[in-house]
């Protein structure tokens, strides 16, 4: 705001203004109404002239009738931003909105007068926030004050508004923008825009928008029509009915409800409708019970001739036979047979089931091990592996979205064997930069990597994938990051998570990495490029690269990569990792390191010789 009055003249007329509305008579008892006031506190507004605002909020809110079933109040303000001072469903009490009042705190930012209208119109006017559903009709009325022109569009959002339902007063102080108040406000115009230009126009205000919120009690007046009910609210009336009946039409007269046409009757089978009541009734073969909605079927296996093996059920048409679980019904329709339940497709038995009379268990073929939910077999623990995700940070991929792929990541940790002799996790995350979360050698399970992926805080910025492989190359797979050594022959498998195309050359690192061994693996989403997926992964591609249209289909992905990423060869889980540091480790070791001078000490000798040659041959010409 410019300023609503200099501060001598707002010293000399704030007691009067408080005192003129304490004096305008007793609070308004129209009815209900939902009623947000949306404060202007741009750096325009200066601190005496925001009092002003302050002051002339609280001294409308005497004048008015709070509570929670009479008029409720919210306040927003706002300026490159919004801000919630109180919903409506905060206070019923005006001391403690005024003591809020007293404690706010201008933003002084900008004038994002839209902003504020679509906040109001989406949040403060919400039923979470406290405003009554639209079914209850109860009126909703912002309030707009403002000292200048918006920085943003209204016309359009306030016309949102008030299709909504929402009346908007538009108030403008000094030097606002008139057509951006007429833009905003509920028509008529002349009753819903003010262009204050003194106190006394703020005053002027403060008196006629109380006037109208304490206008005539129409159905007190009587000829409202209305049947049976009049409801007075904010300066109008509406009609209600008695229990019973319904508004018709019309919405004046009302019409006798049919209770059994309403649905609301209990009756479990037919529902009989009369004056002002109804009874409920059974269908043939059922009586009906004490509670009078529910019925019974007549109990047909009391009368003791049904013959049935195991239980009797009966049923309007007479008594039926029933087998316990795990058994069949026979033909005769009375005796009952054990169920093979592996003689179907429904055990869910990834390999073999093996029937156990009323149960039944899964079995996995030799050096696999049956997993948690008792059905599948783990891939996974057949080998060791050193993996390491390459995660996309990138603000393309946003923070919801982040939050599903480390989900995806931990759903890649559920059906791996993770330990530091088994397969070890790696988790780096690349963006316009490449951070190392966690490497190789740092936990021993798959709840601590579980955990740790959690932790991961999203980095946003720009999408250097080829920076990303350089890092994995360069630094994951070393013996200090937790790699095993070469020697012991571990798979050493990178996959790259990815949803757009990379901000630097990938062709260099992605060759590189599969020349130093390492089995690539490429899942893109959304605006992944199929090129460089296929760039970066492994052959054959249609093994190495997945995809998926969006975040939120990535699951899918995941079977094709538990069969891919479990080694099928190196080292079994049977297989014993030696510690270099014994004896016949460092006797192998000195015999390769033998072996290798040897031959270095024949190739010099050989080249040795080779130059003498070529010195006498010199020499010769000479």
């Amino acid at each position: 705001m410019r300023g609503l009055l200099c501060w001598p003249v707002l010293l000399l007329l704030l007691q009067p203004w408080e005192t003129q509305l304490q004096l305008t008579g007793p609070r308004c008892h129209t009815g209900p109404l939902d009623l947000v006031f949306v404060i202007d506190s741009s750096r325009s507004v200066r601190p005496f002239e925001f009092e002003t605002v302050r002051q002339f909020l609280m001294g409308l809110l005497r004048g008015l009738n709070v509570g929670p079933n009479a008029t409720r109040v919210g306040v927003i303000q706002y300026s490159s931003q919004v801000q919630s001072v109180f919903p409506l469903r905060a206070f019923s009490r005006r001391e403690d909105m005024e003591r809020a009042i007293r404690d706010l705190v201008p933003l002084a930012q900008g004038t994002m007068t839209g902003l504020a209208i679509q906040y109001a119109m989406n949040v403060a006017f919400s039923v979470a926030e406290g405003a009554r559903p639209p079914e209850e009709r109860v009126p909703r009325v912002a309030v707009i004050v403002t000292d200048g022109r918006p920085q943003d569009r209204v016309a359009e959002v306030a016309a949102q508004a008030r299709a909504r339902g929402i009346e908007i007063y538009a108030v403008g102080v000094q030097r606002a923008d008139v057509g951006s108040l007429r833009a905003m406000a509920s028509p008529p115009l002349d009753e819903h825009v003010f262009l204050v230009e003194s106190f006394d126009l703020i005053q002027e205000f403060g008196l006629q928008f109380q006037s109208r919120l304490c206008g005539k009690d129409q159905c007190a007046e009587g000829g409202h029509g209305c049947q049976h009910q009049c409801v007075n609210a904010w300066a109008m009336f509406h009609c209600t009915c008695n229990p019973g009946y319904k508004l018709a039409a019309d919405n004046k007269s009302c019409l006798a409800i049919d209770l059994c046409a309403e649905g609301t009757h209990g009756c479990e089978h037919h529902c009989v409708n009369s004056p002002g009541s109804y009874f409920c009734r059974c269908q043939v073969g059922f009586v009906l019970q004490q509670d009078q909605r529910s019925c019974r079927a007549i109990d047909y296996c009391s009368f003791g001739n049904h013959s049935c093996q195991h239980e009797c059920v009966s049923t309007p048409g007479g008594p039926r036979c029933h087998c316990r679980e795990g058994h069949d019904l026979q033909p005769d329709g009375r005796s009952c047979q054990v169920r093979d339940l592996c003689n179907g497709v429904d055990h869910g038995c990834e390999f073999q089931c093996v029937s156990e009379g009323l149960s039944y268990h899964c079995l996995c073929p030799e050096g696999r091990q049956l997993q948690a939910d008792g059905k599948s077999c783990n891939r996974c623990r057949e080998g060791h592996v050193d993996l390491v995700l390459l995660v996309d940070g990138s603000k393309s991929v946003r923070p919801q979205n982040f939050e599903l792929v480390k989900r995806f990541v931990n759903q890649i940790v559920d059906f791996l064997d993770v330990s530091p002799e088994g397969t070890r996790v790696g988790l780096v995350q690349f963006s316009s930069r490449v951070r190392t979360e966690f490497p190789l050698g740092r936990y021993g399970t798959a709840a601590e990597v579980k955990q740790a992926v959690l932790a991961v805080e999203y980095m946003e910025r720009g999408t250097m994938t080829g920076l990303a492989l350089r890092h994995m190359v360069e630094h994951s797979f070393s013996e200090a990051q937790g790699a095993r050594p070469r020697a012991l022959n571990v798979p050493r498998v990178g996959l790259v998570f990815t949803d757009g195309r990379s901000q630097d050359d990938i062709s260099v690192w992605a060759a590189r990495a599969k020349e130093e061994g390492i089995v690539m693996y490429a899942v893109g989403v959304g605006k992944a490029v199929e090129a460089e997926l296929r760039e970066i992964a492994s052959e054959p591609a249609e093994l190495h690269v997945s995809y998926a249209p969006d975040f939120g289909t990535m699951t899918h992905l995941l079977e094709n990569l538990r069969g891919s990423i479990c080694p099928e060869e190196g080292i079994s889980a049977g297989t014993e990792l030696r510690s270099p540091c014994e004896c016949e480790s460092l006797v192998e070791f000195q015999g390769r390191t033998l072996g290798a001078l040897e031959s270095l000490t024949l190739n010099l000798a050989q080249l040795t010789a080779r130059l003498e040659d070529l010195e006498n041959q010199l020499a010769n010409q000479k």
